[in-house]
């Protein structure tokens, strides 16, 4: 059973004196049926290090070691612990690109992360933790009522628009200055049928509105709010 599972801690105890090979290799020797140690190399792109002794490591590279080292023995079931930590954006997306394939070929992975848009862009369910206890669980898109929340959209003011009530809209809207623009805000819980009314009025008056864009809570958003109570 436990040759079925595999764990990336957020400090894992290595070697410091033997190659990236030799402790892959090493590991792989436990399984009856490991993924190839080489392949695995390349996989979490250490293949420039392959005989590398681990203490010559950077952090990052050894967060790719330890991932290749939970990978190794092939688990069906696998646990990361925030295994993106002191990546790089670019290792972030490779890491990202190997936890999707794992997912692809229908293995379970759980995930612990304080990147929101690394759960929002891998987890196909997401739990919020605040003081051990789980206080919302549910899809990326509807966790805490993401998915009917209030929407917000917002978009640069032309110059020869004197106030957002000139648009003819019967709503609050907020203004702001952005980079030198004139930001609007108009927050609604029907926004289609403001966005429709919104681009039809621009359309009327061949008027391009800058920065239009439609958003509702992100999941960062929804993690503060469900967590409050949880802060000092």
């Amino acid at each position: 059973m436990l040759e079925r599972v595999g764990i990336v801690l957020q400090e894992t105890a290595v070697e410091q004196f033997l190659t990236v090979r030799e402790v892959l290799r090493r590991r792989a020797a436990y399984y009856l049926h490991p993924r190839d140690p080489d392949a695995v190399i390349d996989l979490v792109g250490l293949g420039e290090k392959t005989g590398a002794r681990v203490r010559t490591l950077s952090g990052g590279q050894q967060r790719r070691l330890d991932l290749g080292l939970a990978l190794v023995g092939d688990p069906e079931l696998l646990f990361l612990d925030e295994p993106t930590t002191g990546f790089d954006p670019n290792a972030r997306r490779e890491a990202w690109d190997i936890v999707r394939s794992l997912t692809g070929e229908g293995r379970t992975v759980l995930l612990t992360t304080h990147y929101m848009d690394e759960a929002q862009v891998l987890a196909n369910r997401v739990a919020v933790i605040a003081k051990g206890v789980i206080v919302a669980a549910g899809t990326s898109d509807s966790l805490g009522g993401r998915d009917t929340g209030t929407a917000t959209i917002r978009f640069a003011l032309p110059d020869q628009i004197g106030a957002p009530t000139d648009l003819g809209l019967d709503v609050a809207a907020k203004l702001s200055k952005k980079d030198g623009r004139r930001m609007v805000e108009i927050a609604s819980d029907a926004p289609t049928a403001l966005l429709h009314a919104v681009t039809s009025w621009a359309v009327a008056h061949n008027v391009e509105l800058e920065g239009l864009e439609v958003s509702r809570p992100s999941l960062e958003d929804v993690y503060l709010q469900l967590t409050a109570e949880d802060q000092p």
